[in-house]
This record gives structure tokens, sequence and C-alpha cells, in this order.
């Protein structure tokens, strides 16, 4: 069960809340919808994304994941949305030690999948692409594999071996999943470009029209896109900087690392905001801008009812241009939070870490609840509303 908790908030935290700005998810929300009761809920869905680094011995937040999913374990199902492994993938086995490690951290989520007793999807992010190294093309493939192998049948790894998908998931009852490996678009090293390959789909037309078609074709199911890249965020991939980012630019790297760099400071994020560092990570970058176009342009005759994406270390609820439900979910490990800021688009923005969940209720309602997760496990909803009154 979700259970409410007071979060205090010191002096200083306030003085570092008001400095920073509105970027920091503390803007007031409407007082969340009520809890359904349990005999009301039909189906559950978790989104979690950016797990990819919990700590050993157990995070909170895959703790907290795994008491939901046990609740109800036949009636749920979650999704990775990538970055399952940070910082470099899965390396290969010559590597004694990292691989080691990086298996760790993988079946550490896995486990709250098949210990729970329910099945998810794994999906790929650029961090699960070598960090978008030369060699990413393997690491996905040695992590398609050894998930797969892992999940023993009941968790896929979606699109599988570098293919950019889409990949179609017709499991839960009501919905129609469709899957990409949005970094397959930004990618450049080797990747899967011919026939050769043994992806269904290798070209940008080629995806665009399957998409197309997965959308047309979904009859009475509510269709959700799942990827791991955003098609907009109100954080540092968007563009969107801080005061703090900017004084003390090299936190992004070592959060401790309180080195004031005035003017200098500002080099990296305004970089990053033109396109010119993030090897097509953030939205400005050409590829990303590509990449959007094709899957964007293929939702013209019918939209999905949500675009789910993790990448951000946000939770966020977009409406979006053409998709009225976008969800950012990327803070899947306890800690792993960056700032994000609200626009007019955004219904809701955190800077805490937690997942999303997807409730279809008896009557056909869908009710979409914010979960954040504190230090201690204990888990609050912080935000909810209704995505679907039929």
């Amino acid at each position: 069960m979700i259970r409410q908790v007071k979060r205090p908030r010191t002096v200083w935290g306030g003085i570092l809340l008001a400095v920073m700005g509105c970027g920091t998810g503390a803007r007031p929300v409407p007082p969340p919808v009520p809890m359904p009761a349990a005999a009301d809920v039909a189906f559950s869905l978790f989104f979690i994304g950016d797990a990819g680094n919990p700590a050993p011995g157990g995070d909170p937040v895959l703790h907290a994941l795994r008491d939901e999913l046990r609740a109800r374990p036949d009636r749920s199902r979650v999704f990775f949305l990538g970055d399952n492994i940070y910082a470099n993938g899965l390396p290969d086995s010559t590597d004694l030690e990292a691989r080691l490690e990086a298996e760790r951290r993988l079946r550490d989520q896995l486990d709250v999948i098949l210990e729970s007793g329910t099945t998810g999807v794994v999906i790929p992010g650029n961090h699960d692409w070598a960090h978008h190294g030369v060699t990413g093309w393997d690491a996905i493939r040695r992590q398609t594999a050894f998930t797969e192998h892992y999940g023993r049948a009941r968790i896929k790894f979606l699109p599988a071996d570098g293919c950019p998908g889409p990949s179609v998931d017709d499991e839960t009852a009501g919905f129609r999943f469709i899957l990409l490996d949005t970094q397959w678009w930004l990618h450049r090293g080797p990747k899967p470009l011919d026939a050769s390959s043994g992806c269904p789909a290798y070209t940008d037309g080629e995806v665009n029209r399957q998409l197309h078609a997965a959308l047309s074709t979904a009859g009475s199911r509510r269709s959700i896109v799942v990827a791991h890249h955003p098609l907009a965020t109100g954080g540092a991939h968007g563009g969107h900087w801080g005061l703090m980012d900017h004084l003390f630019p090299l936190r992004g790297k070592l959060h401790w690392l309180w080195l004031p760099l005035p003017v200098i400071g500002s080099v990296y994020p305004l970089a990053r905001s033109h396109g010119w560092w993030s090897k097509g990570q953030d939205l400005s970058v050409g590829a990303n801008v590509q990449m959007r176009k094709v899957i964007e342009s293929a939702f013209a005759d019918r939209a999905p009812f949500a675009f789910v994406s993790g990448h951000e270390h946000s939770l966020q609820v977009i409406t979006g241009t053409r998709v009225k439900n976008l969800l950012v979910s990327g803070a899947g490990f306890y800690g792993h939070a960056s700032r994000v800021t609200w626009a007019d688009s955004t219904r809701y923005a955190s800077s805490r870490s937690g997942f999303m969940r997807l409730d279809l209720l008896v009557g056909g309602k869908i009710r979409l609840g914010v979960i954040e997760v504190e230090a201690d496990g204990t888990m609050h909803e912080s935000f909810a509303e209704w995505l679907e009154t039929p």
C-alpha cells in the first residue's frame, strides 16, 4: 500500500529552493484524486526508468516497486525504460570485474519482476549502448541475451539486439504497447542499417511505416508508445538549466563538488543547450530532432494514448502537441534525480526518485499516479489524475 508521509523542509533547503527557482517540482498542484479500492482496479502498469545503478544490498526505489507489485502480481506489469546499466552497459566477459558489477546492477532490477511473481519488459537506453560508444551494438546484444535468459520467459527485452523497432506487445488486455529503441537514431557507431542485421525495420521510412501501422491496427486497444528518449522535457536534455548549474557545473559529474565557477561554468550548459556536446542526447541536436520527426509524423492519423519515456532523471507529466499524455519517469534509483522546470504544458514535475503507475479500473477509467520514494523506502503518491473517464 502507498503510505502518505510528511517531508520536513529545513531552512537551508528552503533557501536553496528559492535560489533554484521554480524548477524543483515544488509548484502547488491540485489534490490527488482518491485512491481506488483494490477491487475496482482491473490491472496496474508500472513505469520506471534509468534505474541502472542501484545500491548494493538493496535500493529504496526498487524495494518500493517490489512491494507494489507483490500486492497483485497477477494483475500488474512493469516496464523498465532504459539505462538499465550505468554507465557503459554490459561489457564483454573478458573484463571480469566490470562485467560482474554490471550484471549485479541489471539483476537487481530483473529480480524485482521475478521475485514479485509478475511479468515485465525491459527496453534499451543510451547508456546500455556502451554509453553511446563505438562498441554499443555489441553491448546491447549482450544485454538482450542476458535479460532474455535470466528472465525465464517472464521478462522481455524489446526491441532486441539493437533494432529500432517498433516491437508490438498485446499481452496486456485493453492495451497495445509499441516499443522503440530511440538510441538507434542517435548512435554514431555501428548499428543495424541493412537486411543483414535481421531487423524487421532499419530505415527511417520503414520504422515510420510500421509505427503508423501498429497504431492504426490497434482497434479498441489503447496504444502506449514506450521509448527511452522523451518527446518533450523540462529538464537539462530539453535545454532547461538553472542558476546552480551555471555556478556549480562540476556537480553534474560529482554531486558533492560544490566548486563555484562563475562565467566559466556557463560554457557547458550553453554548449548543451545549443546541441554542441550531447552526442544526440538533447532535444536540440539534429539527430534527436530527426528522430522525433520520424516518430511524431506516424501519429498524424491516430495518436497513441500515451508516450512513456525515461532519460531525464525526474518525474514529469506533460501535455504534448501530438500526444496528450507525455510521461517521463527516469528517477529509478534513490538519489538519481535532476532539476526540472515547469512549462505551460507541464501538469506535474518533480526532482525526486520514484516511478509511475497507471491503473485500469473495472469500469474503464484510467488513473495515473506518480509515486515518490524516500531514503527509508517509504512511498507516497505525490500526484494523481484521471487520464480517461469513459
